[in-house]
C-alpha cells in the first residue's frame, strides 16, 4: 500500500517540482519560526527548517512520509534570503555579480508513523557573469523573483544571469532536491519507477 506522501510547504515551486516524480501527494503550510539561531551555520540552519517544517505537519498525519525543504544562498558566508522587494532584489544581484554564490537546500524525509528521519543538505553553486545594473532591472521587472532565496529563478530567465552552475541535483537549485528525494523515497519503499 502506497504510504501517504505530504509536501510540508505551500511553494509554487517545490509543488511543481515534486509533480515530476507522478506520485500522488498531499501539501500542508508548515507554521515555524524560521528564525536563524546564533552561531548556526547555514548548512545546520537548512537541515534544522528541513526537519522542523517536515514535524510541524506531523499531527495532522500521524502516519505518512513528510517532506520538508529549506533554501538559503550564501554569498561570501553571507546568507542571502528572499529580498521581498524589488531594491533589495536589487542589492542582491549587483552584490552577486561577479561573484559565486552557493545555494544550501535542506530536505528531510520524515516518517510519522515512527519518528524516523532523513535529513540532508545538497549544495549547488552558480557563477554570476558581471552584470550591468540596467541588465538587472530588467530581468526584475521581466521575472520579479521576489519570493526567491538570492533573487532569482532559474528555471525561467534567471539562466541568463550565469556564465557557470555546478552541483549534483539541478532541481535542489529550485528548492527541492529530487535526485536525493528519489533515494530517501526508495529506502521507505515509494518507488517513482517500477511500481504497480
Amino acid at each position: 500500500m502506497l504510504r501517504t506522501l505530504v509536501l510540508a510547504s505551500t511553494s509554487p515551486y517545490r509543488q511543481e517540482l515534486l509533480t515530476r516524480l507522478g506520485l500522488p501527494f498531499e501539501t500542508a503550510s508548515p507554521d515555524i519560526d524560521e528564525t536563524r539561531h546564533e552561531d548556526e551555520e547555514p548548512e545546520e540552519f537548512v537541515q534544522r527548517l528541513s526537519l522542523a517544517k517536515a514535524k510541524a505537519v506531523a499531527e495532522k498525519y500521524p502516519d505518512a512520509l513528510i517532506i520538508g525543504s529549506d533554501q538559503v544562498a550564501t554569498l561570501d558566508d553571507t546568507i542571502l534570503g528572499k529580498p521581498g522587494t524589488h531594491e533589495r532584489a536589487m542589492q542582491q544581484l549587483k552584490a552577486a555579480s561577479g561573484q559565486s554564490v552557493t545555494f544550501l537546500t535542506g530536505l528531510s524525509l520524515y516518517d510519522s508513523a515512527t519518528g524516523r528521519s532523513h535529513t540532508i543538505c545538497e549544495p549547488f553553486r552558480v557563477q554570476f557573469r558581471k552584470l550591468t545594473e540596467e541588465e538587472i532591472d530588467d530581468y526584475l521587472r521581466r521575472e520579479e523573483p521576489y519570493d526567491c532565496a538570492g533573487s532569482f529563478k532559474s528555471e525561467g530567465l534567471g539562466i541568463a544571469l550565469f556564465s557557470l552552475m555546478d552541483g549534483e541535483d539541478p532541481s535542489s537549485l529550485v528548492g527541492l532536491p529530487l535526485i536525493q528525494l528519489v533515494s530517501m523515497l526508495r529506502e521507505n519503499n515509494v518507488h517513482v519507477l517500477g511500481r504497480d
